[in-house]
């Protein structure tokens, strides 16, 4: 059970030309984001008009996940020569943090009207969902130049494992399926599941799969039979910096792109969104309304010793930067 109330979520706006962004101490989240386009004003993120509702949400809507996002299982960390069992929240599995994840916590916030940003901090101790070691989090979110920039830092006093991801819903139509949305990633190969949706180990090519997404391709081509896409895609390692990581077009003109530093790309689309009221205005939250684009490390990647180290240390902070650009583009 959660202590927190309405009462203590504080909502925050930046706004740069016809790019508004909704922000929400609880769980740093992205409550909305609206663009304007040739349609008018779309809301672009999936969201909840009252803020309330994020404390009912299961969907992770908006939210900075961790502290290590995805699906770590049995929830077994094995670091140091010590066995940890973090919180199972998914049967036996620990999914985006555990049950009160950084999802679930009221951050601290301040904002920074000169920079059009809001600076989030959360201080999670030792021992909180499991986790060994005391972590100082922050998150700063702004927009500038019509983009948005996600600076994702985590301190801590002792090797533990840190692996964010921010978990946005994204409809470039503002409502309806996402099937007519086209995708492009650059990744060569994916990290595929096994029991419990739980990555085996392996890495292979995107090749005759469902997953190459190399060209621009339609989510309902490459999902002809609407089961739901849940994988993470591995960034190409020549990926140089400054590039696009990923592309989202909508047949409205709208373009999202990308820029990450992250090694992997978690693709959702959204196949456990249920059918639920209280959707901003001009949007709808049901099943495949929204895809996720979540950079992050592998996930399992404690139990995977061939995956690249998510382990932060008091000499090596933790520290991701996301920036995307959603815009009238070649659509």
């Amino acid at each position: 059970m959660t202590d927190i109330s309405a009462s203590d979520i504080q909502s925050f706006d930046l706004q740069e030309g016809g790019v508004r962004l909704s922000l929400l101490n609880y769980g740093a989240i992205t409550r909305g984001w609206w663009v304007t386009c040739r349609d008018g004003i779309v809301p672009v993120v999936l969201g909840y008009a009252d803020p309330a509702q994020y404390l009912s949400d299961p969907f992770y809507l908006g939210a900075i996940a961790g502290r290590v996002a995805n699906r770590t299982g049995g929830g077994v960390l094995n670091l140091g020569g010590k066995q940890y069992q973090l919180a199972q929240n998914e049967g036996s599995t620990h999914l985006h943090g555990g049950k009160r994840g950084l999802n679930r916590r009221i951050w601290d916030a301040e904002h920074d009207s000169a920079a059009n940003a809001v600076q989030f901090t959360y201080v999670s101790p030792d021992g909180e969902e499991g986790y060994p070691g005391t972590a100082h989090f922050t998150t700063i979110i702004s927009l500038s130049g019509g983009k948005v920039t996600y600076e994702m830092r985590a301190e801590v006093d002792r090797p533990t494992p840190v692996n964010l991801a921010q978990h946005n819903y994204y409809n470039l139509s503002g409502a309806g399926a996402i099937w007519d949305h086209r995708l492009r990633i650059a990744a060569d190969r994916m990290t595929p599941k096994a029991a419990l949706n739980i990555t085996s180990g392996e890495i292979s090519p995107v090749d005759n799969t469902p997953y190459d997404f190399r060209d621009f391709c339609s989510l309902g081509s490459a999902d002809p039979e609407r089961e739901g896409m849940d994988m993470n895609l591995v960034v190409n390692s020549n990926h140089a910096a400054g590039s696009v990581t990923a592309e989202l077009e909508a047949p409205n003109g709208l373009c999202l792109r990308m820029f990450s530093d992250q090694s992997g790309l978690q693709l959702y689309t959204g196949a456990g969104l249920a059918n639920t009221d209280g959707a901003h205005e001009g949007q709808s939250i049901a099943p495949f309304h929204g895809v996720c684009l979540e950079p992050q490390g592998f996930p399992d990647a404690v139990n995977k010793p061939t995956f690249p180290s998510i382990i932060a240390t008091p000499e090596r902070p933790y520290l991701q930067k996301l920036t995307i650009d959603i815009s009238e583009g070649r659509a």
